[in-house]
């Protein structure tokens, strides 16, 4: 209680600073506009008489993650709203490019007196939380409030688990308001359970992430895409780089080019307030490119196609043969980005040395041959073009890759009989 208060104290302080960031205009991302009213929980009623299901997923790639989900949920309740929360612009636009039949609300700041403005507009049967966003006074006032919650795909890697044993008593303080954990794996049940998360609480359902669905918009317009680039060229794409990969991934295209001249790099930056940097880049390197945005045709002397739109991401895989994952050649500051998208749509998955945060992921990966790990430039370039020039390598990758989500697949059927109550 006492930490609580002190938590919340300090957060009041720095919120005026938080909203100043907030109405700040950033290049390539949504502005929050007359929304920022939402963050101190001034968030407008629902209209159905029906409570809501309320669903939290911080940004795109949860967004991404709860998509299928959301839509079982849909068929299971149609006559429950869904609400989803999302604390950036960027997740927001995700729910409204696919999931438009939810209602969208900001999540408000973490203080008792936004959270429960909030609560009071809109009046939530249950709280579903994806993977592991622990705010104390969302949960203190939401079990207060006699809303369960349940936090779903919940993860817990080792670094995160030894971090949190040295505070072992505020988290077993915040998890008494927790209804259910819904566990990836038994591993990280058993992690719950060591920080002093009762037993009957913690539950396993596998990866909502192997639970890819792709739509048969994605595979079309992916499809349509590597027609209109040439069916004859090859074409591999850099996902989700960070600031300092473009330059990495670059280099290493040039390198491709000498031996594979009409090879052809998608480029997709993870921050859409980067795109003009990262294009500036291409042009300082001398690389032809084309930015999606501006629909000047792909010729044959394209070799770089910027992606510089948002929520597109599986198509722009579905219209490539290789795909490396960004976020993985920068040591511990981010610790890579999901591999099972390209898996999912057959690619063999290329990653940089730092993959902590998807390490269990990476490692069947890498067993089954699907993904590899490339520590420096030149083996980049080396393993794209050997990947490129053999077609039977590609086609046997695309089988295992099929197989082995086929495998993992199922945690969308157990999480919704948990949620749903059908089974405990």
């Amino acid at each position: 209680m006492i930490i609580r208060t002190i938590y919340t104290f300090l957060l009041m302080v720095i919120t005026p600073f938080f909203l100043i960031k907030l109405m700040k205009k950033k290049q390539g991302k949504p502005h929050i506009g007359k929304r920022w009213k939402e963050y101190v929980g001034i968030t407008p009623k629902l209209e159905s008489p029906v409570k809501p299901i309320w669903i939290h997923a911080v940004s795109v790639g949860e967004v991404i993650g709860i998509t299928p989900l959301v839509k079982r949920l849909q068929i299971e309740k149609p006559d429950t709203p869904i609400v989803i929360t999302t604390t950036t612009t960027t997740g927001a636009l995700q729910v409204e490019k696919h999931l438009s039949s939810a209602e969208h609300r900001f999540m408000p700041f973490d203080l008792p007196f936004t959270i429960q403005h909030f609560l009071n507009s809109i009046n939530p049967c249950q709280l579903i939380i994806m993977e592991m966003e622990l705010w104390p006074n969302l949960l203190n006032k939401v079990s207060k409030n006699n809303i369960p919650i349940t936090i779903i795909n919940a993860r817990l890697s080792d670094k995160s688990f030894q971090r949190y044993k040295k505070i072992s008593f505020l988290f077993r303080d915040l998890s008494k308001n927790v209804h259910k954990i819904i566990c990836q794996t038994k591993l990280e049940a058993e992690r719950f359970i060591q920080l002093g998360v009762y037993k009957d609480k913690t539950l396993v359902s596998g990866s909502l992430k192997y639970d890819i669905h792709v739509s048969r918009t994605d595979i079309k317009n992916g499809d349509l895409l590597h027609q209109k680039i040439g069916t004859h060229r090859s074409i591999w794409i850099a996902a989700s780089t960070h600031d300092g990969e473009e330059k990495f991934v670059l280099n290493a295209h040039k390198k491709i080019l000498e031996k594979c001249p009409s090879a052809l790099l998608i480029l997709v930056p993870r921050h859409p307030e980067r795109f003009n940097d990262v294009a500036k880049m291409c042009e300082d390197i001398e690389l032809k490119t084309e930015r999606r945005t501006t629909n000047q045709p792909i010729t044959e002397s394209t070799q770089v196609y910027l992606a510089d739109t948002m929520g597109e991401m599986l198509m722009l895989m579905q219209a490539s043969n290789v795909c490396f994952m960004g976020g993985s050649l920068i040591g511990s500051k981010v610790g890579g980005h999901n591999p099972l998208e390209p898996t999912a749509l057959g690619l063999p998955v290329l990653t940089g040395p730092s993959y902590y945060n998807f390490n269990e992921i990476y490692e069947q990966l890498f067993r089954e041959g699907i993904a590899q790990k490339v520590i420096h430039e030149q083996q980049l370039s080396d393993t794209v073009i050997n990947l490129l020039s053999q077609s039977i390598t590609l086609s046997c990758t695309r089988k295992k890759a099929k197989e082995f989500m086929k495998k993992h697949s199922g945690a969308i059927e157990l999480t919704l009989e948990y949620i749903l109550n059908e089974k405990a």
